[in-house]
C-alpha cells in the first residue's frame, strides 16, 4: 500500500483568465481590497495560480508516489522518489485547510445567512468525499485511498472557520504536539482486527489507524487555514511564510536526526521493530518502514509517515515551503506561468486526476506500488497534464469537479 493523496479545492476562475482570478465564486480573496487604487497597484493574476500550481505540483508527486521507481533503487531517480512519498500528501492536507477557509470567506468570515450556506457547501463536500473515498476503497484499488480521511477532516475543521491566522497558528501547533503522543496511547486501546482489502475505513480508522489518522493530520489543516487568513498579496507575507516553512523543515528533520542519534537506544529500537534495516534514514525516509507501535523510540523520528510531531513539523514546513514559494513565482515571474500552465491545469482539477490515475492504476493492473519503470511515471503525468491543459481551456472546472460544484450548489438554498 502507498500513502499519497488528493485535495479538492474549489477552483476560482478559469485557469486562463487574467482578470479577476483571485475573486472565487465565495467572494473576494487573498486580501483584496475595495479600493480601485489598491486593486489597480497590484497584478491580480498570482496568488490563487500559484495555489493551483502548488496543487499540481502534489498531485505529480502523489504520481511519483504511486506508480514511479521504488525509492530504495537509489540513486538521483531513487531520492526524488523518496521525497515525494508523504510530503506530497502533506502538501495536500495543508491545501485542503486552505479550501475550506476560501469557502466559508478568506479575510473576513462569512456570517448569517452566506455563513450558513457555505457552513452546508463544506459539510457537503465532505460527505461526498466520505462516499467516494469509501467506494474507491472498496473498489480494490492497491492504493490508500485519502479521500474519505478528507472529508472527515473538513468535519472536524469546519467549526473553527471563524478564527484567525494567530489561534489557527496556536491550535496548529498545539495539536502537533499532542495529538501525536496522544495517538501513540490510545492506538492499542482503540485498534481492532486489521481492515481488509475492500473494507471502507471506519471511525476508528479515519480517527486513528487508518493511513491517515485524522489525530495527527488535522494540525496540517490548520496550519492550511491559518496561512489563508493571512494577506498573501504581500510579498513580505510570503517571505516570512516562506521563511516559517525553512525553519519548521530544519527544526523537524535535524531535530529528529539528533534525537535519534543522541537518545540511547532509539536507532536500535526502531531497527528492531521491523524496519527493514534503514532505521539510520527515520529522520526523513519511509524506507524506515512505519512504526509497530511495539517502541516508543519512533516518536523520535520524521519520516512522512511516522505520525509524530516531528514528522508534522518537519512536512508543514516543506508544505509551506512550497506553497510560498508557488505564490512568488506565479507573482514575480509571469513568463513561467505560461510554461507551468499543464500543472496549474491539473492543480485546478485534482479530483478528477487522482480518480482517474487510479482507474488508470486498475486498467493497467500496476499491483506493485511503488515499483513501476519511469517511464510509467512519466506516461501518467504527460497524459493527464495534456488532458488538464486541453479541458481547461474549454471548460472552468474539471469533469469531477464540475459535478462537485453542483451538488455543493445546494447549499445556495439554505435560508
Amino acid at each position: 500500500m502507498t500513502h499519497d493523496a488528493v485535495l479538492v479545492v474549489p477552483r476560482p476562475r478559469a485557469a486562463q483568465s487574467t482578470t479577476g482570478i483571485l475573486e472565487s465564486a465565495h467572494g473576494p480573496a487573498d486580501g483584496v481590497r475595495q479600493s480601485g487604487a489598491r486593486e489597480s497597484a497590484r497584478p491580480s493574476t498570482g496568488r490563487l495560480v500559484g495555489v493551483d500550481l502548488a496543487r499540481g505540483l502534489a498531485v505529480f508527486g502523489m504520481f511519483a508516489a504511486h506508480v514511479g521507481p521504488d525509492p530504495s533503487r537509489g540513486g538521483v531517480v531513487g531520492f526524488l522518489m523518496e521525497l515525494a512519498h508523504g510530503r506530497s500528501s502533506a502538501l495536500f492536507a495543508l491545501l485542503a485547510g486552505f479550501a475550506v477557509v476560501l469557502i466559508t470567506g478568506r479575510q473576513v468570515p462569512k456570517t448569517g445567512r452566506a455563513g450558513r450556506q457555505a457552513v452546508a457547501k463544506v459539510i457537503i463536500r465532505a460527505v461526498i468525499l466520505l462516499a467516494v473515498g469509501s467506494a474507491l476503497t472498496m473498489s480494490g484499488t492497491p492504493v490508500d485511498v485519502i479521500l474519505a480521511f478528507y472529508g472527515l477532516y473538513f468535519l472536524l475543521v469546519l467549526p473553527l472557520y471563524r478564527l484567525g491566522a494567530g489561534p489557527l497558528a496556536a491550535l496548529a501547533a498545539g495539536t502537533a504536539l499532542v495529538f501525536p503522543q496522544l495517538l501513540y496511547v490510545l492506538t492499542p486501546l482503540v485498534g481492532g482486527a486489521p481492515r481488509a482489502a475492500g473494507e471502507p475505513d471506519g471511525l476508528v480508522s479515519l480517527l486513528f489507524t487508518g493511513s491517515y489518522p485524522a489525530l495527527t493530520w488535522i494540525p496540517f489543516v490548520l496550519a492550511g487555514m491559518a496561512v489563508a487568513r493571512l494577506d498573501l498579496a504581500s510579498a513580505a507575507v510570503r517571505a516570512r511564510i516562506a521563511v516559517t516553512g525553512v525553519v519548521l523543515a530544519v527544526v523537524g528533520y535535524a531535530g529528529s536526526w539528533l534525537a535519534l542519534h543522541l537518545v540511547p537506544g532509539a536507532l536500535d529500537a526502531i531497527a528492531a521493530s521491523g524496519s527493514d534495516g534503514a532505521a539510520l534514514s527515520a529522520w526523513w525516509s519511509d524506507r524506515a518502514g512505519y512504526p509497530t507501535g511495539d517502541t516508543a523510540a519512533w516518536l523520535l523520528a520524521a519520516s512522512p509517515h511516522s505520525e509524530t510531531t516531528l514528522s508534522i513539523v518537519a512536512n508543514t514546513g516543506v508544505a509551506i515551503t512550497v506553497l510560498a514559494a508557488c505564490l512568488a513565482a506565479m507573482d514575480v515571474l509571469p513568463r513561467l506561468r505560461r510554461a507551468a500552465t499543464p500543472v496549474i491545469a491539473v492543480g485546478s482539477m485534482s479530483l478528477s486526476a487522482y480518480v482517474a490515475h487510479l482507474v488508470a492504476i486498475r486498467l493497467l493492473d500496476i499491483e506493485e506500488l511503488p515499483g513501476s519503470p519511469l517511464h510509467v511515471l512519466l506516461g501518467f503525468i504527460v497524459a493527464v497534464g495534456v488532458f488538464a491543459t486541453v479541458w481547461s481551456r474549454f471548460f472552468r472546472r474539471g469533469p469531477l469537479e464540475w459535478l462537485m460544484s453542483g451538488a455543493t450548489g445546494i447549499g445556495r438554498h439554505i435560508p
